[in-house]
């Protein structure tokens, strides 16, 4: 796939992912609430709510194979990258990607701003810095280098199962979100992120690049980094005649 279609990929994806994440975390909140009589906070809940991730996931990784390999977030993009498990990707291609993952982002704030209902969307301001501008940066780059070397260490040496790697990505997910949710939201997307800052008009401040784009990407390349020394294959010495 040339680079141009991979970035229209990433972004129709991306959008997507963004419009889905917080229609779902609502409609799920609804259902346990009204139908269940669970509290979305319980252990319950969190355990329903990580089980609508996971057939979230499954659903866009579908989505992204039909795509040729589509991604929605440019930390893991990098991520891989970095670690060598993007062969047919070059740093040219990697951030070519970028832009169109952040378009995608915006699209799809835009979308759920447009389609849903005020009741339902008038809560949802997305990430959002609630501590002070080095300790809510510090606090992104961290847990995106947890999350991306989880990605990575999931994905390429985890279970076969495709469905135990999606559970085992969701519970990360989950409870890096209950980690975050008192520094930064947290993101650990510089998508949605932007997404949703240029829907509140924060797109260009030095905050929503440093604190969501910046550290970020340099966590998953740290993360990325610790993952090859902990998993490069030992090199093989030639026995001499």
């Amino acid at each position: 796939m040339g680079v141009l279609k991979s970035a229209m990929a990433d972004a129709v994806l991306t959008s997507l992912w963004v419009f889905a994440m917080p229609v779902t975390r609502i409609s799920t909140s609804i259902f346990l609430t009204s139908y269940l009589g669970i509290q979305p906070k319980s252990l319950s809940g969190f355990v329903a709510n990580t089980l609508f991730t996971s057939l979230l996931l499954i659903t866009f990784t579908e989505i992204s194979k039909a795509l040729g390999g589509a991604s929605f977030n440019p930390s893991t993009s990098a991520a891989f990258f970095a670690a060598g498990q993007s062969p047919s990707a070059s740093l040219i291609s990697t951030a070519v990607r970028f832009p169109g993952q952040a378009a995608g982002g915006v699209a799809g704030v835009k979308a759920i701003l447009t389609l849903l209902p005020n009741q339902l969307r008038q809560n949802l301001r997305g990430p959002s810095l609630k501590v002070d501008l080095h300790t809510g940066a510090l606090a992104e780059g961290v847990l995106t280098f947890v999350f991306c070397f989880s990605v990575l260490s999931v994905v390429v040496k985890g279970p076969k199962s495709p469905l135990l790697k999606v559970w085992l990505l969701s519970n990360v997910t989950a409870g890096l979100v209950s980690v975050g949710r008192a520094y930064t939201g947290p993101s650990m997307n510089p998508a949605n992120a932007f997404g949703w800052a240029f829907a509140n008009d924060k797109h260009n401040t030095w905050e929503q690049f440093y604190v969501y784009w910046i550290c970020p990407i340099v966590g998953a390349i740290l993360a990325a980094g610790v993952f090859r020394i902990l998993f490069s294959k030992p090199a093989v010495k030639e026995k001499k005649a």
